[in-house]
């Protein structure tokens, strides 16, 4: 199973025309990102990232709820979740 997490570009670094990367922010965390696959991704767009790539642009609305989501999934009870599901 693969999983892509939205975070919001704060800056790019364009001087390699070739390779252009963004710090894009999860939360606290700030990560360098390759932009290779969204390359008209600009600062304050929410992008969908796996290992390390921004795979898609995603709008605000939608991030914000994936963000939520996976908040509230995080803080379920270890209770609830049988190991089954694990």
């Amino acid at each position: 199973m693969c999983l892509a997490i939205p975070g919001r570009i704060i800056s790019i670094d364009a001087s390699d025309p070739l390779i252009r990367m963004a710090r894009v922010e999860f939360g606290q965390v700030v990560k360098e990102i390759s932009l290779a696959y969204t390359p008209q991704a600009k600062i304050d767009d929410y992008v969908l990232v796996h290992v390390g790539f921004s795979i898609s642009i995603l709008d605000s609305v939608r991030a914000q709820q994936t963000l939520q989501d996976i908040e509230t999934i995080c803080i379920l009870p270890s209770s609830l979740v049988s190991d089954e599901d694990a």
